[in-house]
């Protein structure tokens, strides 16, 4: 069990009235302008410029990896400073970033536009926000936190479609122009009237060497290292399978039309999964999780078909990664606490930023190499069942550790 810190402080900061709901609006937004806007317009960009879609998505892919990094920091920050300034900031830099992409006259341009998007990404997307989320709540942080990624889950329903459509009337660069205007003008307001300037003083911790060093043991230690293994093999599985089904069902004898609605089905299954994460015992959740995830992704690997089985085990491993979204949000507070839950959190979830921005290369590079998306899946299976092996690990060290108390 990991050992009591200064970071342990679990109490509620207290969330302003409307707080919640302005954080679900400007995640939804964050997300749909400086995430999935993109994903939309890959080809326009393509077609337009004469720039490889692979190099196109191989900008967004390096912002994403920057945003990983930048993360550690921002956690820190966040910690000694309190949120308001911080996400008005991401958010201003967001809208710069976009104006750079919009305006941009050649690839390297492009490429760091990207790069101040990323950093961006790592101020105003869900790390930062799950930290908010529980500071105000403390304990009672589950429901807020499930409440949050369900609206943001809806940011690519929102913003692909129109994304494309003022693509489509008014041209690729005026699009991100207009976006980069929604940014601002949505996040910057909201992010001045309901964040926090200052934590409260009973919420911060010293910032002296013994609670530095206390801070520093805690990300030195087996169990936050641990953690860390885990939800990096978990990511790799999951996304790096899912965010591939399409040439995996194809590869199994789907049409194209079929994949790309059992793609949409993962994102149902996602939304299913964040619903059913409160009821999963907080004591079960690492086994539950992991081991759902691995059965998933090998009966994508194992079963020849037939399509609609192969799409309802998709639509269980999206219902997974909704469940790991959660998991990621609360396990570092659960065993650590609120008091330093920034600079915790930007250390703990910088590996698996950079998983997520790798996987979608990783899925054609390992298929490539094994000889199919069936070699692939294989191989994520067993990595999604390392995980459940250090699952059980960490459920027998919790137990004992019960056992011990009472």
């Amino acid at each position: 069990m990991p050992a009591p810190a200064p970071a342990r402080t679990l109490v509620a900061e207290g969330a302003p009235r409307g707080g919640l709901a302005a954080l679900c609006i400007t995640q939804t937004t964050g997300w749909g302008v400086l995430y999935y806007a993109l994903i939309a317009a890959v080809l326009p960009i393509s077609e337009d410029t004469g720039w490889d879609p692979a190099v196109v998505t191989g900008a967004f892919s390096v912002g994403l990896l920057v945003s990983a990094a930048a993360g550690i920091g921002v956690g820190r920050i966040l910690d000694r400073t309190g949120p308001r300034d911080l996400m008005i900031g991401g958010s201003l830099l967001g809208v710069l970033a976009l104006v750079l992409v919009a305006t941009a006259p050649n690839l390297p341009v492009f490429f760091g536009a990207w790069l101040l998007a990323g950093t961006a990404q790592a101020a105003v997307f869900y790390q930062p926000a799950f930290t908010v989320i529980s500071r105000w709540y403390g304990p009672a942080r589950i429901r807020p936190l499930t409440i949050l990624t369900l609206v943001a889950g809806f940011a690519s329903t929102i913003f692909a479609p129109v994304t494309a459509a003022l693509t489509s009337a008014f041209g690729w660069r005026s699009a991100f122009i207009f976006l980069a205007g929604v940014l601002g003008l949505v996040t910057v307001p909201l992010h001045a009237r309901y964040l926090n300037r200052r934590w409260s003083p009973t919420a911060v911790g010293s910032n002296g060497p013994a609670h530095r060093a206390a801070l520093r043991n805690i990300r030195r230690s087996p169990d936050f290292l641990g953690l860390q293994l885990l939800m990096v093999l978990l990511c790799l599985g999951l996304y790096t399978v899912t965010l591939n089904i399409v040439p995996l069902l194809m590869e199994k004898g789907a049409g194209h039309a079929t994949a790309a609605f059992g793609l949409g089905l993962v994102g149902v299954g996602q939304v299913g999964g964040r619903l059913l994460f409160a009821g999963i015992p907080p004591g079960a959740r690492l086994p539950v999780i992991t081991g759902t995830a691995a059965g998933a992704v090998l009966l994508l690997a194992v079963l020849p078909g037939p399509v609609p089985v192969l799409i309802a085990a998709g639509m269980l491993a999206g219902a997974v990664r909704g469940c790991q979204t959660l998991l990621q949000a609360t396990l570092v507070a659960d065993r650590w606490g609120t008091g330093s839950l920034g600079t915790l959190q930007g250390h703990f979830a910088a590996p698996l930023t950079a998983v997520t921005a790798l996987a979608p290369a990783a899925g054609p590079l390992l298929a490539g190499w094994l000889g199919t998306y069936t070699g692939m899946s294989h191989a994520m299976a067993a990595t999604a069942l390392a995980a459940v092996l250090l699952a059980a690990v960490f459920r027998v060290k919790e137990t004992r550790g019960e056992e011990q108390q009472s």
